[in-house]
């Protein structure tokens, strides 16, 4: 028993990560307003997906056609979330979503369609490919991989300053790719709140220069780092595998939540906020999402039109841990 009065790790990084955010809105915006553009809407598309059975090449392809997606030609790295493997779990994006995407980009004319990550929990990446059966997918399709962590890198000066890096050693993979897609897996996350495709994009940074679990990042702060990264980075599309998910105590030691929903966008603000509601959170209580739409894209519904299914048919609340309770719907 903790004594009156005290917080735990989880439950202090939550709210000192408000105090942060809160300050900076005291002040000039640590961002240049004219960087960022946004369109008027951000649309989404949400896709019934009851299990991993169905055809994620037929569907993600659906979905992109549906958003008006220009691959032609096109340089595409896909990043999904790999972060650690155990039996029975759901930590990862499906390797049957990621191959899915896959084969959709290249029947849109891709020129190039590569998956690549840098998880920042298991360092042994051949054993996570192996034992998540994505190596054999990506064998059958004959896509290439790329580790992010161990990537030949490039100094890119950072476009938002929440945190003081200033700069950001990026994959020189990343920086040649036309569309970036962020793939996550629909999480909770015990210092974050969420986990989606702002989130995953922690795998672009390279453990080789930022440590194991990308220690300079968490120093720096989750919240700050997620918008300096996304910021940055920007990627082009988002897919989130949201068929099972994960609830509790993610983005590891959770337990699974089946939401049975494929979801894409362009903008990856109005893409979490839509993934937050289907999990029964308010988006506009998680800090650095609430942040992220100011200036990165659209969290106001009346902003993100749905396209494909209703989103109601698929929100199921997803339990979170105490500290995090303030985010319910």
């Amino acid at each position: 028993m903790r004594s009156p009065g005290t917080v735990t790790r989880r439950e202090f990084a939550a709210l000192s990560a408000g105090a942060v955010l809160a300050a900076a809105g005291c002040r000039a915006a640590p961002y240049r307003r004219g960087d960022f553009a946004r369109a008027d809407e951000s649309p989404v598309v949400a896709l019934a997906a009851a299990d991993y059975g169905v055809d994620f090449a037929d569907l993600i392809t659906r979905g992109l056609r549906e958003l008006r997606v220009d691959l032609l030609g096109r340089r595409v790295l896909l990043k999904p979330n790999l972060v650690e493997y155990e039996p029975g779990t759901v930590i990862n994006t499906h390797p049957s979503v990621v191959i899915g995407a896959a084969v959709a980009c290249r029947r849109l004319g891709a020129r190039e369609v590569m998956v690549a990550e840098g998880p920042g929990h298991r360092r042994d990446l051949e054993y996570l490919l192996g034992s998540t059966g994505l190596l054999e997918e990506l064998e059958s399709e004959r896509v290439p991989f790329v580790d992010l962590n161990h990537d030949d890198v490039e100094a890119v000066p950072l476009r938002s300053w929440f945190t003081t890096l200033g700069e950001l050693a990026l994959p020189q993979s990343l920086l040649r790719a036309d569309i970036i897609v962020s793939m996550p897996k629909l999480k909770t996350h015990h210092w974050a709140g969420v986990t989606c495709s702002m989130k995953n994009l922690f795998g672009v940074v390279p453990g080789a220069v930022y440590g194991w679990p990308k220690n300079v990042l968490h120093f720096q702060g989750i919240h700050e780092s997620i918008l300096d990264i996304v910021a940055t980075v920007r990627p082009q599309l988002a897919i989130v595998d949201g068929v099972v998910g994960m609830e509790g105590d993610g983005p590891i030691l959770g337990t699974p939540k089946h939401a049975g929903v494929l979801l894409l966008g362009r903008d990856p603000v109005a893409v979490d906020a839509t993934a937050a509601r289907v999990m029964g959170l308010r988006p506009e209580r998680i800090h650095y999402l609430a942040e992220a739409g100011h200036f990165l894209g659209h969290l106001d519904a009346g902003k993100i039109p749905m396209r494909g299914e209703r989103i109601e048919r698929f929100v199921t609340p997803f339990a979170v841990l105490p500290a995090f309770a303030a985010l319910r719907a």
